[in-house]
Formats: C-alpha cells, sequence, structure tokens
C-alpha cells in the first residue's frame, strides 16, 4: 500500500510541477516545521511529499477536524491527534512525553497554528523542541517554486526570540499559496 501511495503522489507532484529538494533527516527524533501555512492545499501538499520520502511523522489538528465519522478516520490514519484550543490542556508537555516515551518519533507543526494571517508565530513547537531535546526540521512549501524545502535542522540555543528570528530569516524567503496569510 504504502508503493502505491507513494506513485501515486509521485505522479501528482509531476503532474503538478511540484519537487522535493534537500535531504530529508535520518535522526530518529525531530520537529519538523512547515510554513508559511496559508492555504487547506499545504495539507495535502505535506502528506504528499511525505509519502514520497518514506517519511512517518504524526500532527497535530484542532479538535473539529476529527468530530466527523469520515473525516476524522482519515485524520486518524495519516497520523493526526485532535488537540482542543479551547482548553488550557499544556500540550507542550504532552507533546514532550510522547518524545520521551517513543525510541522513534516525528511531529510536523505549522508555527502558524492557523490559516489565516497571525502577526507573530505560537512559541509551542520551540518550546517542545527544546523541552524534548529534539532538533527542529526546516521545511518549506514554497508555491512560487513548486518546491518542498527540506532545509536542515535547527538546534534551539534556549534564545527563543533570537532563535525564532533565525527560522524567520528562511521563511521569509519561502512563498505560501496565499502569500498575505504568511507570518513575516
Amino acid at each position: 500500500m504504502r508503493r502505491i501511495k507513494k506513485k501515486f503522489f509521485q505522479f501528482w507532484f509531476w503532474l503538478f510541477g511540484w519537487k522535493i529538494i534537500g535531504e530529508v533527516p535520518i535522526e530518529k527524533k525531530f520537529l519538523i516545521i512547515v510554513a508559511p501555512h496559508t492555504s487547506n492545499i499545504d495539507f495535502f501538499v505535506g502528506l504528499a511529499a511525505r509519502s514520497i520520502v518514506g517519511l512517518r511523522s504524526d500532527f497535530l489538528g484542532k479538535k473539529s477536524l476529527f468530530t466527523a465519522p469520515i473525516i476524522g478516520a482519515f485524520m486518524k490514519s495519516v497520523g493526526g491527534h485532535p488537540v482542543d484550543r479551547s482548553k488550557n490542556t499544556n500540550i507542550v508537555d504532552q507533546v514532550v512525553e510522547l518524545y520521551k516515551q517513543h525510541d522513534e518519533f516525528v511531529l510536523t507543526l505549522a508555527p502558524e497554528g492557523t490559516r489565516s494571517y497571525v502577526p507573530k508565530w505560537k512559541t509551542g513547537f520551540y518550546h517542545i523542541a527544546h523541552k524534548a531535546q529534539v532538533p527542529i526540521a526546516v521545511v518549506g512549501f514554497d508555491y512560487a517554486r513548486k518546491v518542498v524545502d527540506f532545509n536542515g535542522l535547527f538546534h534551539t540555543t534556549g534564545h527563543m526570540e533570537k532563535d525564532i528570528e533565525k527560522l524567520l530569516e528562511y521563511y521569509r524567503t519561502i512563498k505560501g499559496k496565499i502569500p498575505e496569510n504568511a507570518t513575516r
């Protein structure tokens, strides 16, 4: 089944002119951040890229995406974990615990936390990576070049503002599907 999915998504990428560049991390544990997240299409670009490179990664999504029976089952089957954003449930510590419990664990997050414009990124991804002591894989979905760019690993220093600014330097060069929704 994996091979069929891979071939399907390779065809899809070829058909629409997309390609994957850069190196997929070989570490057993890391956190992927993908930005800019400006469209629902980003989800499918990510699923396709993940299948093509053979990467198993989980992701967090708003709880409402998991409530409809068919869509919810699909979301869970592709690695989704529902998050109730209306409650303060200390997601950071829960995810850090997942990293501790598994020998291999990869999680993908969008720092914006939404497809709409936000003036600055949410910082949960940073706290997760720092507390779990895992590197951040920097991945951009560049619609201008039709490229999924694996841009290497970033190690947090504990200086969150400086680290996030350094990450944003790269992401400012990436054009999302709806550029005006991207955090700058």
